[in-house]
């Protein structure tokens, strides 16, 4: 690593550094220390110890590349979780979700759209779109339908919608749910 990528990710590290003990306080986390993960280590982009230390993985692992600051925040938030609960529980993932809602109301945490542009896809107001990955917690939560009224069949007509995509309309008053297969 040459002089000059060492002192970008010094800077790097230290905003990090900076971002957390703001998210630890807020969340009254006992945080004892965040350094970069070590350059070999290529399995994991995080790691938090029982002793309150927290380790990220800062550059790519294969492209030795700073990784964008909002993964590396999700990271922070992640691992900042686990110094409450070392397990991926329910309330590991309420806190996590938590921790990251704060770092996006501070402007810490400023993803871009998962689907690769910089403009969010339009919506109508009446629809919720989401990916299947993401179903399956919010069941739990109550927050989809359980039970589609009807599913638009294949071949039927799904006017805007993508090749792939299922449409389902819950029952009232929920509002309608557009599925993105992937």
């Amino acid at each position: 690593m040459t002089q000059a990528e060492r002192a970008e990710q010094r800077v790097l590290l230290a905003h990090i550094r900076r971002d957390a003990r703001t998210l630890a306080r807020d969340f009254k986390l006992e945080l004892r220390s965040i350094d970069a993960e070590r350059a070999n280590v290529k399995s994991r982009y995080g790691i938090c110890y029982d002793d309150g230390s927290i380790r990220i993985r800062l550059r790519h692992a294969r492209t030795r590349k700073l990784l964008k600051y909002s993964a590396l925040i999700d990271t922070l938030c992640h691992e900042l979780a686990h110094l409450r609960h070392f397990n991926h529980g329910e309330r590991f993932q309420a806190l996590y979700r938590g921790l990251l809602a704060r770092a996006r109301s501070l402007g810490i945490y400023r993803p871009a759209p998962r689907w690769g542009s910089q403009q969010p896809r339009p919506r109508s107001r009446d629809t919720v779109v989401l990916r299947a990955s993401s179903i399956l917690p919010l069941a739990r939560l109550g927050e989809v339908p359980r039970r589609p009224r009807r599913v638009i069949a294949e071949g039927e007509a799904l006017s805007a919608a993508q090749p792939g995509t299922v449409r389902q309309t819950p029952e009232p008053p929920t509002v309608p749910l557009q599925l993105e297969l992937f």
